[in-house]
């Protein structure tokens, strides 16, 4: 074969290459919605803060039990004997016994306590309303890391197919460098040479295959499943257009400010609780009761009825560290609520700065890619002109590799930037991405708990079977 045809059939290979590289959107991993979609329903760590913000909803009811009457019983068996001797009985030693059986019933309303309690419902409430926003917290990070998972498994797809054309094409620069160099064209030194750049190529792959294996296990672990056929990404989300605009948009979103607010809120509650434990408190008791003993025939039944006011004169100083220790934690959420702030601003913004800096290293990287073709073309007409070397061919060859390969990593960056800043805008999220799924409604299981039903209630029973069918009992 002529040094000519050799050559153009080298270059066929390479400009597959680029098509592969350059079309590879039709063989790429799951659709991204299905891929969220997806990490949403199987994701652990949403089912570990979900049932943590069950038990915040219960506070509210236990809060809510406070101002209940309080119903309970008792009851008593008690088997008496003795043996006694006495001059009445001139020093006879006699024996008696009796069973007595005694049942009682108290109950217990809470009158005045001046607020306290309604102040620890409004409280648990404050609490329950920042563990939503905590939730919405954990709801980002488990769809961002999704996003991650499928953009780093699609970067290492593409770069498995761009290293395997590579080994393919320096493949064919070797077979052509070894028949030019059987017809006296070329020297040893030409084989040589390609023979180092192969196996340079095959190493690539190697390591390329291997991310991939990481990349796909990353995958599973992030979306709960195996990953499919791979298509087309959608168009990345449209966010902020500039960094004021980032700022003031997650100031306002940001499920980390919702939830530090909402601390605050129920920090300053605290505060006046435990500044109204300190006052006295008036509850209507009844106690009714039965004794009977079987022996004889007495038996006892009464109750009784009253109002008790009670309050606390010296408890060893108890109550008044535990108004300095809420309002030490009130000062604290109010700091934190601070701290948040500057620190959602700070994210945003560089959120921001990254996309932008992503987006300029991908316009980069397309010309790069342009020029670097452009330059290998060059390089391979010239070489046909015998006024290039086969290693002048290969380095043209491997800057265009080069050059394909940052422009997957940038284009990939780029994509996951843009739904960074979309997580740090407090955007990040199955409404807002209209995702195709069954959202978890906070709402719903504490507007089963909230007027905290007994047990023994229609509702209690209801919520007992829920609980069941979620396997969460």
């Amino acid at each position: 074969m002529g040094g000519t045809g050799i050559r153009r059939k080298v270059m066929t290979g390479i400009a597959a290459v680029m098509l592969t590289v350059t079309g590879s959107g039709a063989v790429q991993a799951d659709n991204l919605a299905d891929v969220l979609a997806d990490a949403y329903k199987n994701s652990g760590l949403l089912e570990q803060n979900r049932a943590l913000l069950r038990a915040a909803d219960e506070d509210v009811a236990v809060a809510l039990s406070a101002l209940r009457p309080i119903v309970s019983w008792a009851g008593d068996v008690t088997r008496s004997t003795s043996r006694f001797a006495s001059t009445s009985t001139f020093l006879t030693t006699r024996q008696s016994s009796s069973t007595t059986v005694s049942l009682g019933l108290s109950a217990q309303l809470l009158l005045f306590d001046g607020g306290a309690s309604k102040g620890q419902i409004e409280a648990a409430k404050e609490t329950v309303l920042a563990t939503r926003q905590a939730l919405v917290g954990v709801e980002q990070n488990v769809l961002l890391q999704a996003v991650d998972a499928y953009t780093n498994l699609r970067t290492q797809a593409e770069t498995v197919t761009l290293r395997q054309n590579n080994v393919r094409v320096i493949s064919e620069e070797l077979r052509a460098a070894k028949d030019r160099f059987d017809v006296g064209e070329v020297t040893r030194t030409d084989v040589a040479q390609a023979e180092a750049r192969l196996a340079q190529a095959r190493a690539a792959l190697a390591q390329a295959q291997g991310d991939y294996q990481g990349a796909r296990e990353y995958f599973i672990a992030a979306v709960g499943r195996k990953p499919g056929t791979m298509q087309p990404s959608p168009a990345a989300p449209a966010t902020a257009s500039s960094i004021e605009g980032a700022k003031a948009l997650a100031l306002k979103n940001h499920p980390d400010i919702l939830q530090a607010q909402h601390q605050v809120a129920a920090a300053d509650l605290a505060v006046e609780v435990a500044r109204l434990n300190m006052g006295p408190t008036v509850s209507l008791t009844g106690n009714y009761g039965i004794q009977e003993d079987f022996n004889t025939t007495a038996f006892s039944k009464g109750g009784s009825v009253g109002v008790e006011v009670s309050g606390p004169i010296y408890a060893g100083g108890r109550l008044s560290a535990a108004y300095r220790r809420a309002a030490a934690q009130r000062d604290s959420a109010r700091a934190a609520l601070r701290l948040s702030s500057i620190s959602v601003a700070q994210n945003a913004a560089t959120a921001f700065a990254n996309l932008q800096v992503a987006r300029a290293a991908r316009v980069s990287s397309d010309r790069q890619v342009r020029f670097a073709t452009v330059a290998f073309r060059g390089v391979r007409e010239e070489a046909t002109l015998g006024a290039r070397t086969t290693l002048d061919v290969l380095n043209a060859e491997q800057e265009l590799l080069n050059a394909r390969a940052n422009l997957i990593t940038s284009r990939s960056n780029e994509y996951l930037a843009s739904y960074s800043l979309l997580a740090n805008l407090g955007l990040l999220t199955a409404d807002h991405l209209k995702l195709n799924v069954t959202r978890y409604d906070p709402a719903a299981y504490y507007n089963q708990v909230k007027n905290a039903p007994a047990h023994l209630s229609a509702q209690g029973q209801k919520l007992d079977r829920v609980l069941r069918g979620i396997g969460k009992e």
